[in-house]
Parts: C-alpha cells; sequence; structure tokens
C-alpha cells in the first residue's frame, strides 16, 4: 500500500502539478500587486479616480431592505453593483493569463519545437502536377497519373 503511494507521489506529472501551484501562488500574490500598486493607479490617473474599488453602480431597489444590526465586513447595499473590483479582478486576471502564456508557454513551445525531431513527411509531390499525394499512392488523384510508390 505504501509502495503504492510512494509510486503515485513521485510520478512526474504530481510532482510538476505541485511546483505549478506553489509557484502560481506565488506568482499571484506579484501579480495582484502589480495590478493594486503600479496598473491601477496609472489608470486611475486617467480616470480621475484613485481605486477603481470605489467604482459603484446604483441600481433603485423595489422594496424596502433592512440592514443587519451589526453590519459585516463585507456587507453590500441592495442595489449596488460594485463594478471596480471586477475591473481590479479582471485586470489581475488578465496580467496571470498574459504572464503565464508569454512567460511559460511560448518558451516551452520553441524548446519543445527546437528538441523533437521533425515529423516524417507522410505525402510528396506528383511530378505531373505537383499536388500533395500519400507516399504509397500509385496514381495521383488530382491528374490520375500513375506514380512510382516509395
Amino acid at each position: 500500500m505504501l509502495k503504492g503511494f510512494r509510486d503515485f507521489i513521485l510520478r512526474g506529472n504530481v510532482v510538476d502539478l505541485a511546483v505549478a501551484v506553489i509557484i502560481g501562488a506565488a506568482f499571484g500574490a506579484i501579480t495582484a500587486s502589480l495590478t493594486a500598486d503600479v496598473i491601477t493607479p496609472l489608470i486611475a490617473a486617467l480616470v480621475g479616480a484613485p481605486d477603481f474599488s470605489s467604482l459603484v453602480v446604483h441600481v433603485p431597489v423595489l422594496h424596502k431592505v433592512a440592514p443587519p444590526s451589526p453590519l459585516p465586513a463585507n456587507y453590500v447595499a441592495p442595489g449596488e453593483i460594485h463594478v471596480g473590483k471586477f475591473l481590479n479582478a479582471l485586470i489581475n486576471f488578465l496580467l496571470n493569463a498574459a504572464a503565464i502564456y508569454f512567460l511559460i508557454v511560448v518558451p516551452m513551445k520553441y524548446l519543445l519545437a527546437r528538441f523533437e525531431p521533425p515529423a516524417p513527411p507522410s505525402t510528396r509531390a506528383c511530378p505531373q502536377c505537383l499536388s500533395d499525394i500519400p507516399l504509397a499512392a500509385t496514381r495521383c488523384r488530382f491528374c490520375t497519373e500513375p506514380v512510382l510508390a516509395v
């Protein structure tokens, strides 16, 4: 039983996944800081608001709702839509996605393409019409010219 657990834990993809989760959490903190401390103030300087989290859309409420007596920390009044918090989360997501794509996916594609041998060709050109035909074909399907099998 323990040998099976050890084999499961030491399999490459489980270890890679654990490393990815840990690095992803740390990288999430970095991009959250970049969003909150650098990008949001730059955009806010253009828009004029100090922070996007203060952007709220008020919708008329059709019935009276009494707020709870001790207000919770994350209480949202009826009829308030916090658009700014969504914008902050959207900017943070886009930064994470862009960083993962440009810093991990693109270099990995480049490295894999560099180290993998090219796939063997599965087609060849017809000597008569120059269209692609399978390697084992004895006649071109486009011009019906007999060709020598490879």
